[in-house]
């Protein structure tokens, strides 16, 4: 136990002074402090040997999660495997398929039907008994260990659901819980924050507050009436919180994801979103798992813009989250589908180049939300691209209903009012596989196909983490029948939430099917990045001017190593009017060519390699 004591106290001892000091600056309460502490080092006490000597190992090589070998899918667990035990006996099949980071979608206790996907909590220590307990969540993360994958877990911090423990005494009225959420006798104060607080969905779930009937009053539902805000200017709350993160770190989740971060913070007269007090929040919280669990990760999911989410990284000297979600790349990318016109992407890479490359961001084409369209309107103006009319024609793109496109998608969260929508679909059916297939057109199929692996190509050409949202390394398309399913039909994000068809996994060897081109051509795809040092995060990258507004130009240089990479965003052959006066390598051909006035054929892309010695 000296042993164990002193490593406690070392890692405490590092950081107790700033601790201290943002702890008593926010709350200035000493004994809920000393309770915090308390709390750590039981916390600590609890944590698997295991799981100590890999914080041991990842201490001594902080940097363990940017390796260009990484690789990450998310899923959920009853989409993929029915069951926790399920998803662990298919990990052959993941490590096959070159993943090494596993984001499980939330799959703690929720009531069915008032849950949100799973993002209504009823319990932070029970996982839901539809999809397995506790113990077989920390069995999977053992294994997963062994096999060198790191599991990933939601941990919804901004709110708990009604049918939590919390929740129902409030509901009993006793008032040190209702202490712990947002309660008001009238709606007076509501109506005071609803003059600033922006709707997140205005449609599904208007308004920030609901009533609640059992006391008569009114309580805080920023998300949906059944997700109640928790109030972290408690102090219980923040350790009550942190500690249920450090127990599902303790079952060896290895990156938490703190779901709606921004929105944690609260305070009348301001927009609730992404207050100071939220990175002093989130800075504690990097600081408690560096003391009990420095092999884990925070991953915040901020999504937003650039200039807003740059500050979750903190500051080199006091980091905050290790990652955040590049969501502007990926919703400029979908952009740049329908336009066929690179401007802005370009525009969008060349601020992310420009950050250090200490940042790390997960990059994705596809994830278990919607795609919204929160683009640099002010840059579109400039090229006649006004917001509401834009972004209806990007939403009748992906639904199919501009000509030429054989994109199938659907709208989420329609609000006609103000022009806006977001889009729902999965990457297959929204590259138009899909469609071409419907209507018998193989050219189109075959053009679709290419496309769907050349936004793969330029999704494992960026810098940080790829991750492949599950089903679409076999080209899954949309699950229509959640239409039929009375607890989903309400919510167009299950048409890319489908099970994963297992059959369809069979046919990832055979070339002959689209299966097996997108399967066999990531798996190349992903061989040639881990081959290659110039995709380390560290490399030197840039844009290149191709004169031409349909081709994306990307250059990469690290460690002897240079990639020109070119994207082909048009569904005719187009030249990059490049001139690098050099002799490249093509990495799928082998052939040898001169980086001039280089031709890509319709949604192609081509990765040109060379070796200096």
């Amino acid at each position: 136990m000296a042993k164990i004591s002193s490593v406690f106290t070392r890692r405490l001892e590092t950081h107790l002074d700033e601790l201290k000091w943002l702890y008593m600056e926010l709350y200035n309460d000493q004994r809920a402090f000393a309770w915090f502490l308390s709390m750590l080092e039981r916390m600590y006490t609890k944590r698997d040997i295991s799981l100590r000597r890999l914080d041991r190992k990842r201490e001594k090589n902080p940097n363990w999660y940017k390796d260009r070998s990484t690789l990450g899918m998310l899923m959920y667990t009853q989409c993929f495997g029915g069951t926790l035990k399920g998803v662990h006996k298919h990990l052959d099949y993941l490590q096959e398929a070159g993943v090494n980071y596993l984001h499980l979608m939330p799959l703690l206790l929720s009531p069915a039907g008032r849950s949100d996907g799973g993002y209504a909590v009823a319990d932070f220590r029970q996982v839901d008994p539809a999809l397995g307990t506790m113990e077989d969540l920390a069995d999977l993360a053992d294994d997963c260990h062994r096999r060198g994958i790191s599991i990933c877990l939601d941990f919804v911090m901004n709110h708990t659901s009604e049918d939590h423990e919390w929740a129902r005494r409030a509901k009993n009225g006793e008032k040190q819980y209702q202490d712990r959420y947002f309660f008001y006798d009238n709606w007076d104060i509501p109506n005071e924050y609803e003059k600033t607080v922006p709707q997140v969905f205005p449609t599904t779930a208007p308004g920030n507050f609901s009533w609640c009937e059992e006391v008569q009053k009114v309580v805080m539902t920023t998300f949906y009436p059944y997700q109640w805000d928790l109030n972290y200017a408690n102090p219980i709350v923040f350790n009550d919180m942190t500690e249920n993160m450090l127990y599902l770190c303790n079952q060896g989740v290895d990156i938490i994801r703190l779901d709606a971060v921004p929105y944690i913070w609260k305070e009348l007269g301001t927009q609730c979103r992404n207050l100071p007090q939220v990175h002093t929040l989130v800075r504690m919280m990097r600081l408690a798992g560096e003391i009990v669990c420095p092999g884990t990760l925070l991953l915040g999911e901020v999504v937003m813009e650039p200039s807003k989410v740059v500050p979750y990284f903190g500051t080199v000297e006091k980091p905050e989250c290790h990652m955040l979600y590049n969501v502007t790349t990926m919703a400029s990318t979908w952009h740049t589908v329908a336009t066929h016109d690179v401007r802005l992407l370009r525009q969008q890479l060349e601020t992310v180049f420009k950050l250090p490359k200490v940042y790390s961001f997960l990059n994705y084409l596809r994830c278990h939300d919607d795609i919204g369209w929160g683009l640099d309107y002010d840059f579109l103006r400039r090229f006649g691209m006004d917001e509401v009319p834009h972004k209806r024609f990007l939403n009748d793109y992906f639904q199919g209903r501009f000509e030429g496109s054989m994109a199938r998608g659907e709208l989420y969260n329609d609000d006609p009012r103000l022009g806006d929508a977001r889009l729902c679909g999965t990457t297959a059916s929204l590259c138009g596989i899909e469609g071409s297939q419907q209507a018998g057109d193989i050219v189109q199929e075959e053009a679709a196909i290419r496309l769907d692996i050349t936004l793969h190509a330029f999704l494992l050409t960026q810098s940080g983490i790829p991750v492949l949202y599950s089903g679409d390394e076999i080209g899954q398309f949309n699950d229509l029948t959640y239409h039929d399913d009375p607890l989903k039909q309400a919510d167009s994000r299950y048409l890319h939430r489908g099970n994963f068809s297992w059959e369809n996994a069979e046919k990832r060897y055979d070339p002959d099917t689209v299966e097996g081109q997108i399967y066999l051509s990531l798996a190349e795809l992903e061989d040639i990045r881990c081959a290659h040092p110039v995709f380390d995060a560290s490399a030197d990258v840039w844009t290149l001017e191709p004169y031409n507004d349909h081709i994306l130009a990307l250059g990469r240089y690290h460690d002897g190593e240079k990639l020109i990479a070119l994207f082909n965003f048009d569904a005719i052959s187009q030249t990059a009017w490049i001139s690098e006066g050099e002799s490249f390598t093509d990495m799928i051909t082998g052939e040898t060519q001169t980086a001039e006035a280089v031709t890509i054929e319709g949604y192609g892309f081509r990765w040109l390699y060379k070796k200096y010695d």
